[in-house]
């Protein structure tokens, strides 16, 4: 069955590379500085991201500039597809959705600019169901039908040791409330209509992320859903977030546990840890 549409989105999706090459997913790189040196975010490894935070190095985070886009938009226009939806993080939190518009214009064919008003494997999820609708063959709109309905019904929070990081990098949303409450206070968070919400506290990190599992749970509903945890640089506590989430979850589709993207952990910072649920 010939596809009619091209799926694009970015790195900040977290969608393992494996399962981007087998439904023909295009990821454009989000671009990420370090010091003195750009690069992007792929080539950048998170040990040494971490170290450099940690060290007070500055990071600075960028959207990937139109030709980026341009090309992967013409490779697919080349290949004969009828329509392009290109799938991205929050115009809260970034520039990327602008920067796909300017080269979406210089395209023949029509292109799609969703801004999905969620990151990471929120973002992740939706568009790998969009990918699926449209290896079936699915019309540009299906495809959006797809794409909208999975949007609206995932939910991803956040957990981070300190809220310092995102404070840095101005992305903290209304959770700023939060600054200067003491040490021993770790912060869940919602990504909420775009931007970075307050949802929970927990003494000490085992039990902020306790209240992550039991709200992700709650948002899962009873049916099938996607599943997926995410991290910087804190692999064994994601393992077991994982476990409990798989013991509370009877229907569980796909899991991903992955570390997050660069771009995601120069943001949130070392031992952040992001749960998804995405109702299938």
């Amino acid at each position: 069955m010939r596809q009619r549409v091209a799926i694009v989105t970015d790195s900040t999706a977290s969608i393992p590379l494996d399962v981007a090459q087998q439904l023909g997913i295009s990821i454009v790189q989000l671009e990420l500085k370090v010091g003195d040196e750009y690069n992007d975010e792929r080539r950048v490894p998170h040990p040494r991201l971490a170290q450099a935070m940690r060290d007070g190095v500055p990071v600075e985070t960028g959207e990937p500039p139109p030709p980026a886009f341009f090309w992967n938009y013409t490779d697919a226009a080349a290949a004969g597809v009828e329509a392009v939806i290109s799938i991205h993080i929050s115009e809260g939190l970034s520039r990327t959705c602008e920067s796909a518009r300017i080269a979406a214009a210089e395209v023949g064919v029509p292109v799609y600019v969703v801004d999905s008003r969620i990151v990471g494997l929120g973002l992740g999820f939706p568009v790998i169901a969009a990918a699926e609708a449209a290896a079936t063959g699915a019309t540009a709109q299906g495809v959006m039908n797809v794409l909208d309905r999975r949007l609206r019904s995932t939910t991803q929070l956040l957990y981070v040791d300190t809220l310092e990081y995102l404070r840095r990098g101005g992305r903290i949303g209304r959770a700023q409330a939060w600054l200067g409450q003491t040490l021993s206070i770790k912060p869940v968070l919602i990504l909420k209509e775009g931007i970075i919400d307050q949802l929970a506290r927990g003494i000490g990190p085992d039990r902020a992320l306790k209240k992550a599992v039991t709200s992700a749970v709650q948002r899962a509903g009873n049916g099938p859903v996607d599943v997926g945890v995410e991290h910087f640089q804190f692999a064994d506590r994601a393992h077991r977030v994982l476990t409990d989430l798989r013991s509370q979850l009877p229907q569980i589709r796909r899991v991903v546990l992955e570390e997050t993207s660069a771009i995601l952990g120069a943001h949130a910072g070392p031992g952040a840890l992001g749960v998804t649920v995405s109702p299938a």
